[in-house]
C-alpha cells in the first residue's frame, strides 16, 4: 500500500492529471447531456431484516421508529452500514436514507431530522435561493437534477416537496407556501384529511434531469482534455 496522504497537496502531479483526465473521458462516453437511462439494479439486492437489526440496534428511538415504519411499508433496505440505510425507487421515490444521526430543524415546529426522500426534479436556478428560504431541509442538487426533502416523516417530506413544486411552478409564494405548510402538518397529526401530507401531488420526471452546466476553466486545461482523449481512445495507457 502506498504512504498515507493528507490530503489532495499530496497527491502527484502525474496522479491529478490521470484522475481528471479519467473523469472528463467519461464526460465524452457520456455525451453532449450527460444524462443517463435511470439505472435501478442497485434496488434488486436487499438486506434482511436481521441485519437491519443489528446495523440500528444503538441508534436513537426516533429514527429507529421510522426504519420499522419503512420495513413494514417497504421491506428491507438495499444498502446499509451503522449510520444510514438506503433504499432505491421504493414507492414514489428515487431513494429514501435514513440516518442514526439526528439535524435539529424548528420549521414548522421544533424536531430532528433523519429521513430523506429524494426524486428527479430540475430546480430552476433562479428559484434556488427562494426553495432554501421555504424549508432549509429542502434540498437541491442541480447538477444531479434532484430534489429532496430531509425531515422525521414520509409525511412531512411529501408535503415539503408539493409546496416546492408549487412555488417552482409559481403557484405559491415562499410565505404562502410556510403558512400552509403549517396548517397540513397539524391536519395530518390531527388525522384530518391532508392530501399534501399523503402523496406527490404531481408527476415528477423520471431521469433525464441533469444540468451539467458550463465548462469555464482556461485555456491551459487542453493538455488535460488531451490526456482524457488519450485515456478514451486508448492511445496512451501512462499514469
Amino acid at each position: 500500500m502506498d504512504e498515507r496522504r493528507d490530503g489532495p497537496a499530496d497527491v502527484p502531479t502525474s496522479e491529478r492529471m490521470r484522475d481528471v483526465g479519467t473523469a472528463m473521458a467519461s464526460r465524452m462516453v457520456q455525451g453532449v447531456s450527460g444524462d443517463q437511462e435511470r439505472d435501478q439494479s442497485g434496488a434488486e439486492g436487499r438486506l434482511t431484516e436481521a441485519e437491519v437489526e443489528a446495523l440500528t440496534s444503538e441508534w436513537p428511538k426516533a429514527p429507529r421508529n421510522i426504519v420499522q415504519q419503512m420495513l413494514r411499508q417497504y421491506g428491507p433496505p438495499n444498502e446499509g452500514t451503522r449510520y444510514r440505510l438506503i433504499w432505491y425507487y421504493n414507492g414514489p421515490w428515487k431513494r429514501t436514507e435514513v440516518t442514526r444521526d439526528e439535524i435539529a430543524h424548528n420549521f414548522p415546529a421544533p424536531h430532528t431530522d433523519y429521513i430523506t426522500n429524494w426524486i428527479d426534479y430540475p430546480v430552476p436556478v433562479d428559484l434556488a435561493t427562494e426553495l432554501t428560504r421555504y424549508d432549509g431541509s429542502c434540498l437541491i442538487d442541480r447538477t444531479a437534477g434532484e430534489a429532496g426533502a430531509r425531515c422525521d416523516s414520509e409525511a412531512a417530506n411529501f408535503i415539503t416537496l408539493n409546496f416546492m413544486h408549487e412555488i417552482a411552478t409559481g403557484q405559491k409564494t415562499v410565505e404562502e407556501a410556510r403558512e400552509a405548510y403549517a396548517s397540513q402538518m397539524s391536519a395530518y397529526l390531527l388525522g384530518r384529511p391532508a392530501e399534501y401530507a399523503e402523496r406527490l401531488l404531481f408527476d415528477p420526471p423520471k431521469g433525464r434531469t441533469i444540468d451539467p452546466d458550463e465548462a469555464v476553466l482556461s485555456p491551459q486545461v487542453e493538455q488535460v482534455k488531451e490526456k482524457a482523449k488519450d485515456l478514451l481512445f486508448g492511445r496512451d495507457d501512462r499514469s
